[in-house]
Order: structure tokens, then C-alpha cells, then sequence
């Protein structure tokens, strides 16, 4: 299945939805759409195509009504989703859903694309779980490119799960929280074993933290 989903956030009006698919919105506030299921999805063969659009001087904050579940389909283990943000100068999106579960014999990968105007702020918050209970041999991959206008911010790629080159059997990650806010000066920080804050050349930080578990 082929989901497609675009919102657009305008100053002064209500965001615009529309949707195609297993994944729709909801307003639920002036500035405020949440994620909302319509179908099992993703499933291995799916694909998912989402764009978020913040106009010049608009806010729109994203979250979701529950957990996303990728699961291996019939035919094919893998999905795919792309994830489009565009925010224009003077425009804010604070993007934070609920975790996605790669669950046993799964495959996920995400492409996400970034492309901001000067004078954008952003909070962009991804959180992944490899298994359900009981379980750990998914396998996620992401991929995060983020633009100011033609100066790159970040290129940024993460495996995770049991079929990850770098991955551990005894001691490998099963959890991932990435987030990459912009502007931002905080200076570089380890807060714990593995997580650490690191400030960006062009502006902005990336918060990286994986774990055994995810606790949020």
C-alpha cells in the first residue's frame, strides 16, 4: 500500500490536511495535528510519503495518537517511509510522534529530509523500538538530511536492530531517541554512557541517546 499525507500550516489559518492511505491528521488545536492511523501500516512492501509545510510566520506543533507498528508483510519484510519538512523563515515546527516499533522480523527504513529558510526554528524528535515483547531481531535504518537553504546542517545515518553491521549481540541497542533542534547553542554534553548533545557547524545540536530499552 502507498500512503501519502501533506500538511500545511499557513499564519492565520487552520492547518491543511490531506491524505491517501494507512496514515491520516487531525486538528486538534489552532496550531496542533496529530497522527492517526487509518490502516495496518507500514507493512513489508508499503511505502509512505509524508510532507510537512510551515509557511513564513506559522507554528504547527505534530504528534501522533499512538505507537506506529512496522511488521513484516507476506511477500517482504521491508517498508519505507520518506518524510518531507519544510519550514519557511519565521516558521516553527515542533515535530515529536509517539515511537516507532519495529517488531520481530521486520524491516523499516526511513529517508528524511529537512530544508529550512533562514530565521526557521525547528524540534525535530524521532524515537525507535527494535521488538515488541519478546522481541529483537527487527531491523530499522534512517537516514536524516537537513539543509539552511544551500549551506548543509547535517547528514546523518543510524542502523539499528539485529541486522545492523555494528550490532552486538550481547550488548547491542534495541533503542534509539534522536533529536535535532535548530536554532541552538548549547555546547556539547555526554549525559550518560550513550547519549551526548553535539552542537552543529551551521547552528543547531543533535541529541543522540540509544539503549536497551526505550523509556521516555
Amino acid at each position: 500500500m502507498r500512503t501519502e499525507l501533506r500538511i500545511t500550516a499557513v499564519a492565520g489559518t487552520l492547518p491543511q490536511i490531506h491524505a491517501v492511505g494507512g496514515l491520516a491528521a487531525r486538528r486538534t488545536g489552532v496550531d496542533t495535528v496529530h497522527l492517526i492511523g487509518t490502516a495496518a501500516t507500514p507493512l513489508g512492501g508499503d511505502e509512505l510519503d509524508i510532507r510537512i509545510t510551515v509557511g513564513a510566520g506559522a507554528r504547527l506543533l505534530v504528534r501522533s495518537v499512538a505507537a506506529t507498528i512496522a511488521l513484516p508483510g507476506r511477500e517482504t519484510r521491508k517498508s519505507l517511509a520518506h518524510w518531507h519538512f519544510e519550514v519557511a523563515a519565521g516558521g516553527e515546527l515542533d515535530f515529536d510522534p509517539e515511537p516507532t516499533v519495529v517488531a520481530g522480523g521486520a524491516e523499516h527504513e526511513t529517508l528524511t529530509t529537512v530544508r529550512l529558510e533562514a530565521g526557521a526554528r525547528l524540534r525535530l524528535r524521532e524515537r525507535v523500538q527494535i521488538g515488541r515483547t519478546g522481541e529483537d531481531h527487527g531491523y530499522w535504518s534512517g537516514e536524516l538530511r537537513a539543509d539552511i537553504g544551500d549551506l548543509p546542517l547535517l547528514r546523518h545515518r543510524l542502523d539499528l536492530g539485529a541486522d545492523a553491521a555494528t550490532d552486538d549481540a550481547l550488548t547491542g541497542p534495541r533503542a534509539l531517541e534522536s533529536v535535532l533542534t535548530y536554532p541552538d547553542d548549547r555546547p556539547a554534553e555526554t549525559t550518560g554512557m550513550n547519549a551526548a548533545l553535539l552542537p552543529l557547524a551551521a547552528g543547531g545540536t543533535l541529541f543522540t541517546r540509544t539503549a536497551i530499552a526505550l523509556r521516555v
